[in-house]
């Protein structure tokens, strides 16, 4: 299933053992095809797995991928683009929700590209509790460093232009 333009979704996470992890109520889609899904959403509730709740504080636009294993979201901040990469299964989609598995490392990257690997203990944690198999763990090791790579190259979404560009059709009212 693709997702239509401007239809609002929810997004779902998951963990190895097919827990929930958290929602996110809505988010708006930019952009969907076969190979990757673009979302945009400001002020949304996000419902963590404990029933907990809180609300986004910065507008963010959202890359997920059919064929990688992290998503990418650009934070929109005061002075420049930000951004939180999940190393993530990558996502399917139902009339529920966009959803994926979420294996706990991520990369944050500050507005200036500088960017830090957060989590490696959970992950860790994780990885021998829910029993990743080694093939998992190679794969995600790899999809970690080809991560860093576009952040270093500024390629794709670590292009704040490219982020700018698709959370003004967002404010605009979507793409037409």
């Amino acid at each position: 299933m693709i997702p239509m333009v401007n239809q609002d979704i929810q997004i779902q996470s998951y963990k190895h053992d097919e827990s929930l992890h958290r929602i996110w109520e809505k988010a708006t889609v930019l952009h969907s095809d076969e190979n990757i899904t673009i979302v945009a959403n400001r002020r949304t509730k996000v419902i963590e797995a404990n029933g907990r709740f809180w609300h986004t504080r910065e507008p963010s636009v959202t890359w997920f991928f059919k064929d990688k294993w992290y998503n990418i979201i650009g934070i929109i901040k005061r002075d420049g683009v930000a951004y939180y990469c999940n190393i993530a299964s990558p996502y399917m989609i139902d009339d529920e929700a966009l959803k994926y598995i979420d294996y706990d490392l991520d990369v944050k990257v500050l507005c200036d590209l500088s960017f830090t690997t957060l989590d490696r203990n959970e992950y860790n944690k994780h990885q021998e509790k829910m029993g990743y198999s080694d093939e998992l763990k190679v794969i995600l090791e790899k999809e970690l460093l080809d991560l860093i790579e576009m952040i270093k190259n500024v390629e794709g979404p670590f292009d704040s232009k490219l982020v700018m560009e698709w959370y003004k059709k967002y404010s605009n009212g979507g793409p037409r």
